[in-house]
């Protein structure tokens, strides 16, 4: 009995070791070309597209759609909205323009409300992988996310004004971005741009992201939309969470490359940012992982831009006569404002090529 006891214990640490240390492999079902090069971190970038991100929480409608509030300035300052989708059933919100300095389509998502980001980090303590991602063997994402962003009407809005801009403007770099929440579902877009539209020419930039999917499902994103960059802040929660289970590779939640950390060196009035571009794995034990990850604050401010919503009434909408000409609701309530493009006066460089990214 005791020799048989010993058995089944050998044999749970060699099935241990096997499923903590195999390789993955990947069965990709769809037709693109395979990419294995890591995304290249460029500052600048980072500095207009956080601004969007952060711009994206404002509840004032008539002046994001006119692109006048208080955070629509500075390095944004030459966007023109072209559509902008509040899906009030659920409390998101996104919208898809176009930028001249870019020379690009620039796509953002909004996060969690600040009000709620306590209870829906307590969420993701206790979610479980539940959805297969099609068109992979084995990758599974987040429900919450994949819904939030596949079963709403922001997807539908989101890929109606992509198709607009490019009937009128070409073939223009896309530029997806999103903060927390948000983050997760401009991942997931950038995803779907690639497979649904086909578009080749697809950068995503993420602020405190969660992870999203397995890392079937990282390997797979990272071959697809292989220029997407992670930023992540300090002691920022949000980034550890679903947690990461190093013993249980196969199971665990994990993040995909490549991540930029933000941290803070130096001691009193000599305090110093370091962005350290983080390797190719997704989870690089000497970036964000590093620390432990309990910081709400860390989470609420990247570059110094603050991220969240204007007012903490959730998901409160204030729109005035400006701009209902522009708005139309669906069956839900959902409401969708929308630009004519025919009447724009943007003029893009379309000569520019990809000079965009580079800002």
């Amino acid at each position: 009995m005791e020799g048989r006891g010993w058995l089944i214990v050998a044999v749970f640490i060699c099935l241990f070791g096997f499923s903590s240390c195999r390789e993955l492999k990947v069965t990709v079902k769809h037709k693109h070309n395979q990419h294995h090069h890591l995304a290249t971190y460029n500052h600048t970038l980072a500095r207009i597209l956080v601004q969007y991100a952060s711009a994206v929480y404002l509840s004032d409608l008539t002046e994001l759609f006119t692109w006048t509030c208080s955070r629509c300035d500075g390095l944004t300052k030459d966007f023109e909205m072209v559509e902008l989708i509040v899906d009030v059933k659920r409390c998101l919100q996104g919208f898809v323009g176009v930028a001249t300095d870019l020379n690009a389509i620039v796509i953002a998502f909004r996060g969690t409300q600040e009000r709620s980001i306590q209870n829906w980090v307590e969420d993701l303590y206790w979610k479980q992988l539940d959805i297969d991602y099609p068109g992979v063997d084995g990758a599974m994402v987040h429900h919450g996310f994949y819904t939030a962003y596949h079963n709403t009407s922001v997807r539908p809005g989101v890929l109606r004004a992509v198709r607009k801009v490019k009937n009128l403007y070409g073939d223009i770099k896309i530029m997806v971005t999103g903060h927390s929440m948000g983050g997760a579902m401009a991942a997931l877009c950038g995803l779907d741009l690639r497979l649904s539209l086909g578009e080749q020419n697809v950068q995503v930039m993420t602020f405190g992201q969660p992870r999203i999917g397995n890392a079937v499902f990282a390997s797979y994103f990272n071959q697809i939309v292989p220029d997407t960059i992670r930023v992540t802040n300090g002691h920022d929660i949000v980034p550890h969470l679903p947690p990461y289970y190093y013993y249980f590779p196969q199971k665990t939640y994990h993040h995909f490359p490549r991540e930029v950390w933000l941290y803070n060196i130096g001691l009193g009035s000599l305090i110093y940012t370091v962005e350290k571009v983080c390797d190719g794995s997704g989870e690089d034990p000497t970036c964000s992982r590093s620390v432990r990850g309990n910081s709400i604050s860390d989470h609420l401010k990247y570059y110094g831009v603050e991220m969240g919503c204007d007012t903490p009434s959730g998901c409160r909408i204030v729109m005035d006569p400006r701009v209902v000409a522009y708005a139309r609701k669906d069956l839900d309530g959902n409401l969708i404002l929308s630009r004519d493009l025919s009447n724009s006066i943007l003029k893009l460089n379309t000569d520019r090529g990809d000079q965009g990214s580079s800002a």
